[in-house]
């Protein structure tokens, strides 16, 4: 049984509504699962993009619930999984390349959160980011925690910026976890379902999840984790599978990927 959620979108709708959307979607479905003829324990969520980081967000908000069957498993493909860091290598590499090119990318976060784009170059440079929440949260969105082999080498820049209190009271809600699923407690990262984590080689956002991947290996996820790298890869490649003559070799590999992990669990 596939299960198609659509959510509120813009222009009419901006943040949190994407997440409320998923969520009270999700846990009708899986209170009610048994009437699609679905077995309540094997339940599977997947997303791509926005729709993999509402999957995470989802994944954490129902972990060690009682009163609920619990998530089998999550795939995320390509998802934005924390707004902090957006000098990570692949926010610089691949600022270009489409389908999402950085401006497209900040364009979206701006107008969903409801933030001017007069902010986006303190965004870029941290600059709205307390300096006590820069010392929690850097072990986990440091550049070190990317592999040397995807990163080219380029010398880094200087990162975070200065403090401006007033990009910060204007941007907080960037700092939200409902809006960086890296940045959740470790009790919750301990009960989540297995994961399955899609990154590509021309990704803005495929450093997001190599954070994310070293995030549930170090603080010992709920379930095995499981990563899928597609080297010649791009954001949104996987939409055109079956959009011949627009699909790419990516698109299928990743399809084939993702059907061939839910068919072994």
């Amino acid at each position: 049984v596939l299960f198609f959620l659509r959510y509120r979108q813009l222009p009419d709708h901006h943040y949190p509504v994407i997440y409320q959307d998923c969520l009270n979607a999700t846990m009708k479905f899986l209170k009610g699962a048994g009437a699609y003829g679905v077995e309540p324990s094997q339940v599977v969520i997947c997303g791509e993009s926005i729709g993999a980081s509402t999957v995470a967000m989802v994944s954490q908000a129902l972990a060690g619930r009682t009163n609920l069957p619990q998530i089998r498993a999550q795939v995320l493909i390509s998802p934005v999984l924390q707004l902090l860091n957006l000098q990570l290598p692949s926010f610089r590499e691949m600022k270009n390349v489409s389908f999402l090119t950085l401006d497209i990318f900040m364009t979206c976060l701006c107008r969903y959160l409801d933030n001017d784009l007069f902010w986006q170059a303190a965004l870029m440079k941290g600059a709205c980011i307390l300096p006590e929440d820069w010392k929690k949260y850097w072990k986990w969105l440091s550049s070190d925690n990317i592999s040397n082999r995807l990163k080219n080498k380029d010398q880094e820049p200087q990162f975070p910026g200065p403090f401006n209190e007033s990009a910060y009271l204007e941007t907080k809600q960037w700092l939200y976890i409902k809006n960086s699923a890296l940045l959740e407690d470790d009790e919750i990262i301990a009960q989540l379902p297995e994961a399955f984590l899609v990154s590509y080689g021309y990704d803005i956002l495929r450093d997001d999840t190599m954070l994310y991947k070293k995030h549930l290996e170090d603080r010992g996820g709920g379930g095995p984790m499981s990563w899928y790298h597609v080297e010649g890869g791009f954001h949104g490649c996987v939409v055109l599978f079956d959009r011949k003559p627009f699909s790419f070799p990516c698109s299928q590999d990743t399809t084939n990927g993702v059907v061939s992990y839910i068919k072994g669990i």
